[in-house]
């Protein structure tokens, strides 16, 4: 279990994982020292596993988000796998059920962009078939 002042250390990184030890140990009125220990302990506990950067909506709003369903061979899976891994505009990967095996979120600037990454999708050894939708709108999001 973490403490309640771990808590707020996380609901302040949460909103802003830059935040300077010095600033948060302001927020909760506690010595530098006792949240540098604290953020620590969480680190190597795994509570806290990374630092990231959140997008803003200036460049997200532009962007064009595809859902890819993609029909592999079996004995191709981890192969195209791990080449799918290596094209940055795919943002998840999901091992599925059904029809297809894989389920990838793409984010591209153009549909020219997306054009080219779905060929060289397309290309890769294993992959035998793909389905491609478009994101119109997002309705809910949580």
């Amino acid at each position: 279990m973490i403490s309640e002042k771990d808590e707020e250390i996380l609901a302040i990184l949460r909103c802003n994982a830059r935040a300077s030890v010095s600033d948060i140990a302001k927020a909760l009125n506690v010595s530098r020292t006792a949240i540098q220990k604290r953020i620590s302990k969480l680190e190597d506990n795994g509570v806290i596993k990374s630092y990231t950067v959140e997008l803003g909506s200036r460049y997200t709003n532009d962007l064009i988000n595809v859902n890819v369903s993609l029909k592999v061979k079996p004995n191709l899976r981890k192969h195209a796998s791990i080449a799918l891994r290596k094209i940055h505009q795919i943002t998840h990967i999901y091992s599925i059920s059904g029809d297809y095996d894989l389920l990838m979120t793409i984010a591209v600037q153009s549909l020219e962009q997306l054009s080219d990454i779905l060929e060289k999708i397309c290309s890769l050894d294993g992959v035998e078939r793909t389905n491609s939708s478009i994101i119109l709108d997002t309705v809910f999001k949580r």
